[in-house]
């Protein structure tokens, strides 16, 4: 599925099943709480916290909740994430093209794993 794809679908879905979108704060906030529950995924499984008895573990559930949050917001804001994907691309290797590869504190051996 490509990012388009993907808007597209959210979209289709938001108006099927949704009602309507949430307002952009709303899903901001919404955005947020599902960092925030990736996070303590995170901080469990690469992290030193342990999980709770009971808690969720799903990495891939969390980030896909993220993902959806994101392309509601960019739905509803008339965003093209594939347009803006592609200028952060632009951008970052006009600045960054060699900060990183010249960056003594990078572990070259392990950037090539």
């Amino acid at each position: 599925m490509t990012i388009k794809e993907a808007q597209q679908q959210v979209d289709v879905w938001i108006k099927k099943y949704g009602v309507r979108y949430f307002n952009e704060l709303t899903n901001m906030a919404i955005l947020t709480e599902e960092v925030g529950e990736l996070a303590r995924i995170m901080a469990r499984k690469f992290g030193e916290q342990s999980f709770k008895e009971g808690e969720k573990n799903d990495l891939s559930e969390e980030l896909a909740d993220v993902l959806w949050v994101l392309i509601c917001i960019a739905n509803q804001t008339g965003t093209d994430l594939t347009e803006a994907l592609q200028k952060s691309f632009d951008k970052k290797t006009e600045r960054d093209n060699k900060r990183h590869i010249n960056n003594p504190k990078i572990n070259r051996d392990e950037r090539e794993l």
